[in-house]
C-alpha cells in the first residue's frame, strides 16, 4: 500500500481514524439529545461516508444539488433531503425519476416554486414530499414569516401531486434561540390551520452543540465530519480533530521570514469564511497561509527561521473543507497504519 510520502503534491489528505471520531461523537450527540440526524455530504460527497453515518445511526442524508442526489441514489443511498428550490422542466423531470426511484423531499420558498413542483407531479402515483424553507436570520433564501409559510403550506396540502413534509432552515451562525422562536411560532400557527408540522429540520455544524430544549426534531450538519480552521474559530471543534488536511511541497524560500507552497487557490480555495488568511499548517496552527495566488500559497512567518526547507512537505488545515473537497477529483484516505488510498469524489463537481 502507498503512504503519504508517495503522494503528489498539493493532494487532500484525510485522517480516517479522526474521520470516524467525529461521525460518532456527534451522532452520539443527536441519540442523546432526542434529534434525528441527517447529515450533509455536501463536506466529502463520497458514498462510503454517507454509508457510514446511516450505519451509526443516521436516518438519512442531505444533498444540495440533483447531480449528488444521483450520484448517492446510484450508490445505494435511499433516503435523501435536497433543501433547495428546484425549478425548471428538465431538473423537475429528473426530481421526478428521482421521486419514483427512493424517498426524496425537496423544499420551496415561494408560490412559484411551490407550483412548479405542483404541476410536475400532478397525476403521479408517489406524491413529492415538500417542506418550506424559513429564513429565521441567516439571510439567504426562506419564508420571512411565520404567515408566509402557513400560506405556502396551504398550498402545497392542496396540490395534489405534493405532501407538506414541514419546515426546514439554515439559521445563522449563533442564531440557534431566535431561530427556535421562529418555528416554535411557526409550528403553533401551522397546527392551528389543522395543517401538522411533524418534520422541522435545521443546521448546522458550528451550531451543533447547542441543541438544548427545541422544536428542531431534525439537524444537518455537514463539515462535522472533517471540521476544518473555521469550526476551530467558531468554537465547535479543535484543531485536533480536523481530519482533513492539504498537503503541500515548500517550493521556495525566497526571504527567512516568507516560505511559499505548491497550493494556491486551486487548492485551498479563496473561500476564507471571514477569516484572515487562507489556512493553518497543522501542529504549528499559529503559522498561516497569508496569501494565495492560483498555484502558489505564500507563509510569512512571524520571525526569521530556516523551517521550512525547500522540498519540505506541510500539512494545511483549510479554512473552509466543504470547498477544497469540490477542488479535487481524489482524495487520499489514510489508516491508523499509515497505508493510504486513493479515493474518487464521486459527487465532485454536480452543481446541476
Amino acid at each position: 500500500m502507498p503512504k503519504i510520502a508517495d503522494l503528489e503534491t498539493p493532494c487532500v489528505v484525510i485522517d480516517l481514524a479522526k474521520t470516524e471520531a467525529n461521525l460518532a461523537r456527534v451522532q452520539a450527540h443527536a441519540t442523546a439529545n432526542g434529534y434525528a440526524l441527517r447529515p450533509h455530504i455536501k463536506t466529502h460527497k463520497l458514498p462510503r461516508f454517507a454509508k457510514r453515518a446511516l450505519e451509526l445511526g443516521a436516518i438519512g442524508i442531505t444533498a444540495q444539488k440533483l447531480g449528488e442526489v444521483e450520484v448517492m441514489a446510484d450508490a445505494g443511498l435511499t433516503d435523501i433531503f435536497v433543501p433547495y428550490n428546484i425549478l425548471g422542466d428538465t431538473k423537475l423531470a429528473r426530481l421526478a425519476v428521482l421521486n419514483d426511484r427512493i424517498t426524496i423531499s425537496v423544499t420551496a420558498d415561494s408560490p412559484d416554486t411551490v407550483a412548479g413542483y405542483a404541476r410536475t407531479f400532478l397525476g403521479r402515483a408517489k406524491p413529492l414530499t415538500v417542506l418550506i424553507e424559513c429564513d429565521t436570520g441567516g439571510g439567504r433564501c426562506g419564508a420571512q414569516s411565520p404567515t408566509q409559510a402557513l400560506a405556502l403550506a396551504r398550498q402545497i396540502a392542496q396540490a395534489p401531486g405534493l405532501r407538506f413534509g414541514g419546515l426546514m432552515t439554515y439559521p445563522g451562525r449563533g442564531k440557534f434561540a431566535e431561530a427556535d422562536r421562529w418555528l416554535a411560532d411557526a409550528k403553533a400557527m401551522l397546527q392551528a390551520a389543522g395543517l401538522p408540522v411533524d418534520r422541522i429540520t435545521s443546521g448546522n455544524s458550528p451550531d451543533i452543540w447547542h441543541t438544548g430544549d427545541s422544536v428542531v426534531t431534525e439537524r444537518r450538519p455537514g463539515t462535522y465530519i472533517y471540521f476544518d480552521r473555521s469550526q476551530v474559530e467558531f468554537g465547535a471543534a479543535t484543531f485536533a480533530d480536523c481530519a482533513l488536511t492539504v498537503l503541500a511541497t515548500v517550493v521556495s524560500r525566497p526571504t527567512a521570514t516568507r516560505a511559499v507552497i505548491d497550493a494556491g487557490s486551486k487548492a485551498l480555495s479563496s473561500d476564507t469564511l471571514g477569516l484572515t488568511a487562507f489556512g493553518v499548517i497543522r501542529d504549528r496552527e499559529e503559522i498561516v497561509v497569508a496569501s494565495l495566488s492560483e498555484e502558489h500559497g505564500v507563509i510569512e512567518l512571524p520571525e526569521a527561521s530556516d523551517w521550512p526547507r525547500v522540498g519540505e512537505r506541510i500539512h494545511i488545515i483549510p479554512n473552509h473543507a466543504c470547498v477544497v473537497t469540490n477542488l479535487f477529483d481524489a482524495v487520499h484516505l489514510v489508516d491508523g497504519k499509515g497505508d493510504v488510498e486513493a479515493v474518487p469524489v464521486a459527487a465532485r463537481g454536480r452543481v446541476d
